[in-house]
């Protein structure tokens, strides 16, 4: 304001343009297990107040949570090393969904699930319900385990987090699997066949 009573020149903040991951599927509903996965950011904190992040890696069609890797921050890195995991495990998915974080649209991580064969889609910006099973999954996981527990470390979380998850897939009944935990359901379809 005084810039502009003084006739000196305003100079106006440019926006930044976030740019978008490239998404090679339409958004497609899981059909079978191991056809689609999610994955998200959680954020949460340690006792001393500095924040830890969770990574959640669900598979959409069985609700089966795949890993959730915890640490103080999380690059595309970290996403690489924990996917080429669960890949080792479980084989890739058909595809792979997530929202435009840096994590997730890094062009060393669009270009290695390329290679891998793995189609990816990037949900609109502000559309948190295109990605629902991981939403959903992430609030379950607030709600039972990081809103109960105050972590004094990463190490500590991840002790938590791991067994929290284990219940969870083992123990916990899932309503939109007729009652039953998502490792009982992941057996129970273990027969059909992927598609390609």
């Amino acid at each position: 304001l005084i810039r502009k009573q003084e006739g000196l020149q305003v100079v106006r903040k440019q926006k930044k343009k976030r740019l978008l991951g490239t998404s090679t599927t339409g958004l497609s509903k899981a059909t079978y297990a191991h056809h689609v996965w999610s994955y998200d950011l959680v954020s949460d904190q340690t006792a001393c107040g500095r924040r830890i992040k969770c990574l959640t890696v669900i598979d959409e069609y069985t609700r089966y949570g795949l890993s959730i890797y915890t640490g103080r921050s999380i690059t595309s890195g970290h996403v690489k090393r924990v996917l080429k995991e669960l890949f080792e495990k479980w084989g890739p998915p058909t595809c792979i969904k997530s929202d435009n974080g840096p994590e997730f649209i890094a062009k060393n991580i669009q270009d290695w699930l390329g290679n891998a064969g793995v189609k990816t889609r990037y949900i609109d910006p502000g559309s948190p319900w295109q990605n629902g099973h991981n939403e959903s999954f992430n609030g379950v996981f607030r709600d039972g385990c990081l809103d109960r527990w105050l972590f004094y470390s990463v190490q500590e979380a991840r002790r938590v987090i791991g067994s929290w998850l284990d219940e969870y897939n083992t123990e916990r009944p899932h309503g939109s699997l007729a009652g039953v935990p998502p490792a009982s359901y992941m057996k129970q379809v273990a027969g059909k066949e992927r598609k390609a």
